[in-house]
């Protein structure tokens, strides 16, 4: 049977993101050769300056929605695991009681499903979350204000103590330091309707990534969470919509917003607007 799916238009929310502590998001361990340090950050081979992966920003808020909403770990991904509609049933029951599960799980319809899910065909991804670069501002500081340890890091020694000798066992670890600044955060959220998809749920689910954004804010980002690192806020906050019949035409502002808890306290308003532009019943 013919799946038909047609896009209603797009959501574009942009942001800074702020490093309140010190962030780490892992790279490659050449640094253990070149600078002693144990854990090293992820840099952009062009301009050798740490980034924040789309992967790991839309992971780390996936992950955090699926705690809050207490769903359960049934897809194996490496050495962990995350939540996915369908995976517990078999691939004849992924029609129907797969679909049923997904129907009734905002996480999986804003984040998406494995492709080979019998009913993955017809239920698209709506987030698409772009990598971040490092402001210029901040660069700028970094290289000409600040004496960091490594280009644009500070490297970060903690010490673990051994119960029985209580000898000393040092670590290094490469930390973006505090205040600097990654931007422009893209997140780009589609709105489709036809077969299997629902526009006006579609527009009752941004709220649903909001929700992940203000976890992340009282959670980390990134690695060392437990241990300091981490701790983000998002500001400069922009949203945006482009309906399919303006396609070619920029996309129109909806509002900004100086913080995530001035976009919550208008979120029922924005989300109204949404579905005014793209005749969202």
């Amino acid at each position: 049977m013919t799946k038909q799916i047609e896009l209603q238009g797009r959501v574009f929310l942009t942001f800074t993101i702020e490093a309140i502590s010190g962030l780490h998001i892992g790279g490659s361990d050449v640094g253990v050769e070149i600078g002693g340090v144990d854990k090293t950050v992820i840099r952009d081979p062009l301009s050798n300056r740490p980034y924040i992966p789309g992967s790991s920003l839309k992971g780390k808020v996936r992950s955090l929605l699926e705690k809050y909403e207490g769903l359960p770990q049934n897809q194996r991904i490496g050495q962990g695991a995350i939540h996915s509609c369908g995976a517990n049933y078999s691939r004849d029951a992924q029609k129907e009681q797969g679909r049923k599960e997904y129907e009734a799980c905002a996480v999986c319809q804003v984040f998406g499903v494995p492709g080979e899910r019998e009913f993955g065909i017809a239920t698209p991804t709506r987030l698409v979350v772009r990598d971040v670069q490092m402001s210029e501002e901040s660069a700028r500081k970094l290289e000409t204000l600040a004496r960091t340890d490594l280009p644009y890091t500070e490297i970060k020694t903690e010490v673990s103590i051994d119960r029985v000798t209580s000898a000393a066992n040092p670590r290094q670890m490469e930390r973006v330091p505090a205040g600097v600044t990654f931007s422009p955060a893209e997140m780009v959220y589609s709105i489709y309707a036809g077969d299997g998809c629902d526009p006006a749920r579609d527009v009752s689910n941004v709220a649903e990534l909001v929700k992940g954004l203000v976890l992340l804010e009282d959670d980390y980002l990134g690695g060392l969470g437990s241990r300091g690192s981490g701790k983000v806020r998002l500001t400069g906050i922009k949203v945006k919509v482009r309906s399919k019949e303006d396609v070619l035409s920029e996309a129109q502002l909806l509002g900004e917003y100086d913080s995530l808890n001035q976009l919550v306290t208008e979120l029922s308003d924005l989300q109204q607007e949404i579905r005014q532009h793209l005749n969202v019943n």
